[in-house]
């Protein structure tokens, strides 16, 4: 029997969301139908810019999942990625904390710096999207810069794991995905003015592998926050 983590009066909110983290692998097992639709309800109730609701979700499984996983590939392995959006994370700590996160992950798998062909074959496993047997895809529709409806995506992605985990299952925001983009359209039907934006990978999470909890840990809010006429909170 799956254990369910759902939320009680006398759960700790905070320790419930912070013990949500990123699975990088998944076992085949299906999701029941119904959890998936509330799933898709608890996401929807998220907050947007004048209740906009700027999300375009594709969802997607089975042979068709597999599908474009291998369309996927195909394209990386011939022409490299394609995203809609810049890849940068320009300079300083933010970088960093991407190259630390990468140095836990492969140390986790085994996998050397040096080892370039190894880490291609991770991407790779990316776009297999970690085994699992569900993803939704969030594209963003052309409303101005897409600035505003990109938070909007946030806030609808964040409801959206925080609801699996209260029904006792796994997802990973996969912005990997996202660098496929015109293979993903292509493969979908979608047209070109709807930009991808990241995937929601998502089931029952392998916890016997490596990279089931990665831990990369968070930043201070020293680092994050600052204050202005507050008294009294030290951070």
């Amino acid at each position: 029997m799956r254990i369910v983590a759902r939320m009680t009066p006398s759960t700790n909110y905070s320790e419930f969301i912070r013990s949500r983290h990123s699975p990088r692998a998944f076992l085949p097992e299906l999701l029941p139908a119904e959890v998936i639709k509330q799933v898709l309800v608890d996401a929807q109730s998220a907050p947007s810019n004048s209740n906009t609701q700027p999300w375009n979700v594709h969802l997607v499984g089975g042979d068709t999942l597999r599908q474009l996983s291998a369309a996927m590939i195909e394209d990386f392995d011939s022409h490299g990625i394609t995203p809609d959006f810049t890849t940068d994370y320009g300079q300083g700590v933010h970088p960093q904390r991407s190259q630390q996160l990468a140095a836990i992950m492969y140390g986790l798998l085994g996998i050397a710096r040096e080892d370039t062909a190894a880490r291609t074959e991770f991407i790779r496993e990316n776009l297999r999207f970690f085994g699992a047997p569900h993803a939704a895809l969030l594209f963003i529709p052309p409303l101005g810069d897409r600035i505003r409806a990109a938070f909007d995506q946030g806030t609808y992605t964040e409801n959206f794991l925080l609801s699996l985990e209260a029904h006792g299952y796994h997802g990973v925001p996969q912005g990997m995905i996202s660098l496929m983009a015109p293979t993903v359209r292509k493969f979908l039907g979608v047209g070109e003015e709807q930009k991808l934006v990241t995937a929601i990978t998502f089931g029952v999470a392998d916890e016997t592998s490596p990279v089931f909890k990665t831990a990369p840990g968070r930043a201070p809010l020293s680092e994050t926050v600052t204050i202005h006429g507050l008294d009294g909170l030290e951070l």
